[in-house]
């Protein structure tokens, strides 16, 4: 029998949105809704069914709409982050060679209903993908219901009276009496679903109970009469139509073959890593046509994919185990003879401030390398050189300026050798930054990434030698043949690539400029950085966990009083029935398994109704503050230093933004005042003052030099309030006369435009309507014409050559810019006009941060005495001896503000105190 799979898009989209965490990409776009939609219609088709269609809801009214004006009219609008979900779905599904039905007039519980009653009259076995109980009134012989997301099914008219107390044919007129809040149907008062089920058990229809309705006694038959006028109603709009005439044939629905190309460029844009590999039979986005990069030698135009890579670089290395004296003298003469040699270590820990180092790989040319192995400790390991021996023969080569190093991610190689007494000098190039400057979205960096990318070569994977999950073995006890393997073959594979892509760099001298003059001499800055940390106080950080979790209990209790009972704050389903059944709240948002959801954005949307709701949101906020930070940073302290060492990311974000892990210090939340009063916990050491400085408004800066708009222009350099300023523009007041409500609209403007952010999302941040949020744009692009022509003309060189530049030439290429795809297309160009600016004071920190770090070795103090700590987006934190204070702040302020030369001046901000966020 053949088969026919019918989704309910539009119901998983929403709790998909609803149920996953607020994902994103690494442009920073939506993506968990993405994420739940397609893992759910990846299992589908999966199981090769002979037709498939995915149904999503038109815009506009319904003819339920008309029945009743207000149909679902209490539903509030959608969130701007599913809707830029919509677009790359539908792209993504008519990717996957799925038919895609939205009708207009109807919805898609229609058009699934007529589909399923006519599928079935065929022969076909239906299979209805849903979370929604409607549907439950289509089960019958051929029809079934699996929600994909929760794994239940119903299958027969059995399996809906065992879940619901009645028939099927009953769901009609079941729905009708109980009412929906969701879809503002409102029912019988006090009617739920075992009230609903007794009296159609008892009386068989609708048409019956209301026939019966005087025999019904107490307030539940007053709340039954009262009704009666609205239930026929009821019945109407709960039932799913079976008779639209759609105009699709049979064969319209099978699956049709995926477009390999669109779904590659697709799924690497939207992080789906297995969707991704199941397109490409396990490649990378590699094996289906690259995004797009300028190739070598090109001088211009759109950019072109790369050429597959040559074959010559996938051969099989030769590669030496160091046991002997002598064979480390033969590399050590080797290397001195060598101009430029790779370099790897392995360790114990992926955190260099505490590894050990196990053994060190050099290659001194492509397909030849060696490891010395240092410490492998299994039972039977032969005997291996001496730590201190082998550090003493690379010290000369190792520290020598002239011999040029070359890692991939050195900067962890460099703070392990630093750590056990060996300073690298010399270190050149990086073969992950160089991979990411001459294109940060074509591949992922990571030297397996790169290795297939572009020398077309499979690397042994570190579980191939130390095994998986629980067994997974340290480094150190690995046997020294599959070590070699390992190990030699990174310091060969590092040299292969640098060999590859430094000609590529070289043919593009902006991109060689960004690559030589920021990346790579800001390497040994973060090492700097990192090593040094930040003295965090184990002590506040305890005190602050003891008052929110004594403020967490006050919150507890405050939630039993309005109970009136006890109640688990930290039970969802508790929560649901408290809220929704005992209190009878409206459930606005419901979960995947149809269940009202309690997550923070549904208890926001009835906030205003309960004063529970409120308590819930505070408490909740309360433990992610103490789980998050004053619980677990204590934990983070390095007990030999006695400071919080992060670590900084050069190639993650494709902007050029520095990222921060383990802990990730650059997302302490400081909207709140309990976010920030966790800044107090960073402190100084006694007599040493914490000096925090940073960029003011640098990307509304870097929109006036690009845009060269004259008031913009004119606004920065008069040193005027550049909000205050665009508020007098936009209102048509005088700049003494701008209100702060004036004044926080302009901000929301100024920001807003910069990041693409419609007249929707403008109305929904100021709380006006969207007519007038379209004017304030329209003014706005009236008296900054500058503006608007930047935009336009950026948009305009993105189609043109496939990239965008920053100040410094750093390039975002921007795959999707001719997609066919509306919001693709929407959102490569939006990207066109944000990344220059945010590409441009990410290099612009980048620059002052290199700057000041030689200006500070220049100063030749002791570290003790000043040491920078803390890089946090527009913001450099330092700790300074307090007799040094105000000449470094001076120091450090005149670097940063001399780090672009633009248009209007770099304006920076400082603070300094006993903590960071005195200091901030």
């Amino acid at each position: 029998m053949k088969t026919l799979t019918l989704i309910d898009g539009s119901s998983y989209l929403f709790r998909a949105f609803h149920a996953l965490p607020p994902l994103t990409n690494a442009d920073g776009e939506p993506t968990g809704a993405l994420f739940g939609v397609v893992n759910m219609l990846r299992a589908h088709l999966k199981e090769q069914p002979d037709y498939i269609v995915f149904v999503m809801d038109a815009s506009g009214k319904t003819f339920r709409n008309d029945l009743d004006p207000q149909y679902k009219a209490n539903r509030p609008p959608m969130p701007d982050e599913l809707r830029q979900q919509i677009e790359p779905l539908k792209a993504i599904v008519q990717g996957l060679g799925v038919k895609l039905l939205s009708i207009q007039g109807v919805e898609a519980d229609d058009v699934i209903g007529t589909l399923a009653t006519t599928g079935a009259a065929e022969g076909l076995a239906v299979k209805i993908s849903t979370g929604d109980k409607d549907f439950a009134q289509l089960v019958g012989p051929g029809i079934r219901l699996v929600n994909t997301m929760t794994g239940s099914q119903l299958d027969s008219d059995e399996a809906v009276v065992a879940k619901f107390g009645v028939r099927a044919d009953q769901i009609a007129d079941f729905l009708a009496l109980m009412g929906d809040k969701v879809d503002n149907i409102p029912g019988v008062e006090k009617c739920g679903e075992k009230t609903a089920a007794k009296w159609l058990n008892q009386y068989g229809t609708l048409s019956d109970v209301i026939e019966h309705a005087e025999e019904f006694t107490g307030k539940i038959g007053e709340y039954l009469r009262a009704a009666l006028p609205r239930l026929p109603l009821n019945r109407e709009l709960t039932t799913i139509r079976t008779d639209l005439e759609l105009g699709v044939e049979p064969d319209d629905l099978a699956r049709k073959a995926p477009d390999i190309e669109a779904l590659t460029t697709l799924f690497t844009r939207y992080g789906m890593k297995q969707a991704l590999k199941d397109v490409t039979g396990g490649e990378s986005e590699s094996a289906g046509k690259a995004p797009a990069r300028r190739g070598a030698g090109s001088d211009g135009g759109v950019v072109e994919p790369s050429a597959a890579p040559a074959a010559e670089w996938a051969q099989e290395g030769s590669y030496e185990t160091v046991l002997s004296v002598e064979s480390l003298q033969g590399w050590v003469a080797q290397l001195q003879s060598a101009d430029e040699f790779a370099f790897d270590v392995e360790t114990d820990s992926l955190d260099p401030m505490r590894a050990n180092l196990v053994g060190i790989s050099l290659a001194i040319e492509p397909f030849k390398a060696c490891y010395i192995p240092l410490a492998h400790r299994y039972p039977g390991a032969p005997a291996q050189l001496d730590l201190t021996m082998v550090l003493d023969a690379l010290r000369p080569v190792m520290t020598d300026p002239a011999k040029r190093k070359i890692g991939q991610h050195g900067k962890y190689d460099l703070q392990v050798l630093q750590r056990h007494g060996l300073m690298v000098q010399g270190y050149a190039d990086d073969t992950m930054l160089e991979s990411f400057v001459l294109n940060t979205t074509i591949t992922r960096h990571d030297m397996d990434s790169l290795a297939k990318h572009y020398l077309g070569y499979t690397t042994v994977q570190f579980g191939d030698v130390a095994g998986k999950g629980k067994k997974q073995l340290t480094f150190d006890q690995v046997e020294l043949e599959p070590a070699t393997r390992y190990a030699a073959e990174d310091a060969d594979v590092t040299m292969r690539l640098h060999r590859v892509l430094r000609p590529q760099l070289q043919a593009i001298p902006s991109l060689e400029a960004v690559y030589r003059d920021i990346e790579m001499p800001l390497v040994p800055v973060l090492r700097k950085i990192e090593a040094n940390g930040v003295k965090v106080d184990a002590d506040v950080l305890r005190a602050q966990s003891q008052d929110l979790s004594s403020r967490m209990v006050e919150a507890q209790q405050t939630a039993n009083h309005l109970a009136g009972r006890p109640v688990n704050l930290d039970s969802p389903k508790q929560l649901g029935a408290l809220l929704f059944d005992e209190l009878g709240l409206p459930a606005v948002i419901k979960t995947p398994g149809g269940a009202p959801s309690t997550n923070e954005e549904a208890l926001e949307a009835i906030a205003d109704q309960h004063e529970l709701p409120r308590i819930i949101l505070q408490y909740r906020g309360l433990a992610k503050l103490r789980s998050t930070y004053t619980d677990k940073l204590p934990e983070m302290i390095n007990p030999e230093t006695g400071r919080v060492h992060t670590s900084y990311h050069q190639a993650g974000a494709a902007t050029g933004r520095l990222a921060s892990s383990d802990p990730n210090l650059q997302n302490i939340p400081i909207r709140t005042a309990d976010g920030r009063r966790i800044r107090e916990a960073f402190i100084a050491e006694p007599g040493n003052r914490i000096v925090a400085c940073d960029y003011s408004q640098i990307e509304l800066r870097i929109m006036a030099h690009l845009s060269d708009d004259p008031a913009l222009l004119a606004a920065f350099n008069g040193g005027e309030d550049v909000h205050k300023a665009t508020a007098a523009e936009v209102f048509g007041v005088p700049l003494a006369e701008v209100s702060g409500d004036q004044r926080r609209a302009a901000k929301a403007i100024n920001f807003g435009l910069m990041y693409g952010m419609s007249a929707f999302g403008l109305a929904r941040q100021l709380g006006v309507p969207r007519g007038q949020a379209q004017d304030y744009i329209a003014a706005y692009f009236e008296r900054y014409p500058g503006v608007r022509a930047f935009m336009s003309e950026a948009r305009a060189k993105a189609a043109e050559q496939g990239y965008v530049e920053t100040v410094f030439g750093r390039r975002l290429v921007l795959a999707n810019i001719h997609a066919r795809n509306a919001a693709l297309r929407a959102g490569a160009e939006r990207a066109a006009i944000n990344a220059p600016m945010q590409g441009t004071a990410a290099d612009i920190i980048k620059r002052a941060m290199v700057d000041i770090d030689q200006w500070m070795s220049e100063l030749r103090l002791e570290q003790k005495r000043l040491r920078m700590v803390l890089q946090v987006h527009d913001e450099l934190v330092f700790e300074v001896e307090e007799s040094l204070v105000e000449e470094i702040t001076a120091g450090v302020k005149q670097r940063m503000s001399a780090a672009a030369s633009l248009k209007v001046p770099l304006v920076v901000d400082s603070g300094v105190g006993l903590n960071w966020e005195q200091a901030h």
